[in-house]
Formats: structure tokens, sequence, C-alpha cells
């Protein structure tokens, strides 16, 4: 896309995460202008210096520092800060410190970005986007997580290499908890307009490779942050192009993490359901087409976030 004119992201966090997000706006053109904001002041500076001497090759331009003025009239807030996922660590596990983060941190961007749409990507995102909404008092739609949108984005990944044919024909996507407990609707996967399991172009998939398939979804961050400490290139990406549906109100349909009110049954708990996107924020589609079993999993994925939350106190 073309870069929206007079338009702000800023990034909360200038760790591994938020600087790939930063880097990949800047890149893509995601914003007019890109802010990077973090308490370590020496860190975040030589970030924002590093992006900055690239800014000939790009019509973006990057600011940013440890004083929280510089995210002062942003359109998006995207917030990547938070504890680093150790090797071994659950999603779960990183939920304590990083609410008590969110609480210090949402008031002050509160007062200098109004009327922004925030976008949580901390880990883990489902609880931190309901202690988000509750912390701010905004409307569920102008607070959401990244939710599953990197996770459907490995899933079309594997299913496209798996099936030889461009990812972007990939038609499948993985919803509820970005987590242990999140699983793709395989009842209304498509490799162009046929059925993922009427597909013959090629070898036919099985159930049992599927289910491997979404195995290695789930497990795909734990394998990256054993090799390499974290990740965040596609996560970045996938950060800037949440961005750009917001801020070029696209309304493309993503599978953000929304606050649910009475969608499947499901109220007060943020998961991911393939959702509206654009300039007002995120609305879940309520009518996504579920079959019995997906229904169970995803209640039973509410549960998991539920039952995490309450040990908060959210």
């Amino acid at each position: 896309m073309g870069v929206v004119e007079n338009s702000k992201l800023s990034v909360v966090g200038a760790g591994s995460v938020g600087t790939s997000l930063a880097y990949a706006a800047l890149i893509r053109e995601s914003a007019s202008q890109v802010a990077l904001y973090d308490i370590a002041t020496e860190k975040v500076e030589a970030e924002v210096l590093d992006l900055a001497h690239g800014t000939q090759f790009t019509r973006s331009s990057v600011i940013g520092g440890a004083d929280l003025d510089v995210v002062a009239g942003s359109h998006v807030v995207v917030i990547t800060a938070g504890a680093k996922q150790q090797p071994g660590q659950s999603r779960m596990e990183l939920a304590g410190t990083n609410v008590g983060i969110l609480e210090r941190l949402l008031p002050g961007l509160l007062e200098r970005a109004p009327d922004a749409i925030y976008v949580l990507v901390t880990n883990p995102v489902d609880v931190l986007t309901l202690a988000a909404q509750r912390i701010s008092g905004l409307p569920s739609e102008r607070v959401f997580g990244s939710g599953t949108v990197l996770d459907t984005s490995r899933l079309r990944w594997l299913l496209a290499k798996r099936a030889g044919v461009t990812t972007a024909s990939v038609h499948a996507d993985i919803v509820g908890e970005h987590g242990d407990t999140e699983f793709p609707l395989w009842s209304n996967a498509r490799i162009g307009p046929v059925p993922i399991l009427d597909w013959r172009a090629g070898e036919p998939f099985t159930r049992e490779e599927l289910d491997g398939i979404a195995h290695e979804v789930r497990n795909a961050a734990y394998t990256v942050i054993r090799g390499k400490g974290a990740t965040n290139y596609a996560i970045g990406l996938t950060g800037a192009r949440i961005v750009e549906a917001v801020l070029g109100d696209e309304r493309a349909v993503l599978p953000v993490s929304t606050v649910l009110s009475g969608v499947r049954g499901i109220d007060d708990v943020a998961l991911s359901l393939p959702s509206v996107v654009g300039g007002d924020g995120a609305f879940a589609v309520a009518e996504t087409p579920l079959s019995s079993d997906e229904e169970a999993l995803l209640a039973a994925s509410a549960d998991a976030i539920r039952a995490a939350g309450a040990t908060l106190g959210i």
C-alpha cells in the first residue's frame, strides 16, 4: 500500500519485536511517521538513530526516545513492551509481569494519544488485550490484539508449501487463543475455491497430516525461541500489516483478538476470530461458520483464557 499521508504510528517497546515492527513499518511505508518509545534511553535512541539513517530510502520518517511525549497525536499505538518469553516458558507465565507494565503505561499513553486505536502484541496477548481494555475504559473495538494473525500466516505458509501453490491462494484461519489451545478452522479451509480435503492437484491431504500441520503451527514460536531466543521478524511484519488495515481504513478481514460480548456465547474474553479491521478498529465476524467440533474447541480456548485472567484478577 502507499503511505497514508499525515498518519502516525507509535510503537511502545524497543526490544526485538518493537524494533522489527518499526523497521517493517518503515520499509512498507505503513505510516508517514513512526515513533519508537522505550524507558531504556540509550537503547531506544540508538535504535531510532539506526532506523533514521535508512530513511533516505523510504517515504516514512522516524522519531523516538525515552520521553512518552513522542507518542503524542498517534493514530495507532502498538504495544510490544513486556518481559521476554524464555525458552521453555509458556505465554501465560508472562502474564502477571506484563499486566503490571500495562497498568503503568496506559494512563500516560491515553493522555497523549486519546483518539488512537491501541493494538496489543505483548504476550499473552489475549489476557493482556482484556486487561488493556479494562484499564483504558475504551470501547472494545479500539483496543485489540494481534491475536492469531501470525499463526494464520504460519498455517497458510505450511499449507502452500505442501500444496505447491502461492500463499495468497490458501484461505485458512487459526482462531481462539494465541497459544496452546488455538486451532485451525478446517471446516472452511480452502485452496482457491477447493475445500482442503478435496484438493487433488498432487498428493491429497489427510486428516492426520492436517493435525500434524496444526501441531507445527502451535509450536512454531517455541521452535524459533529455542533456536534464536525470540520471534521478531514475522510478528513485526504482522503488526505492520494490522496497522495498515487501520490507517488505510481497509476493512480487511484478519483474525485479531477482540474482547467478545455475546459472540458464540462468549462474554468478557478476548480471543481471535476473523474480524473486520479498519479505521474504527476491529469487529469480530460473529457469523463465521464453525463445525460442532470447532464450537467446542472455541469454548475450551475461551475457558483457558478466562482461567488465566481469573488468576490475575482480570
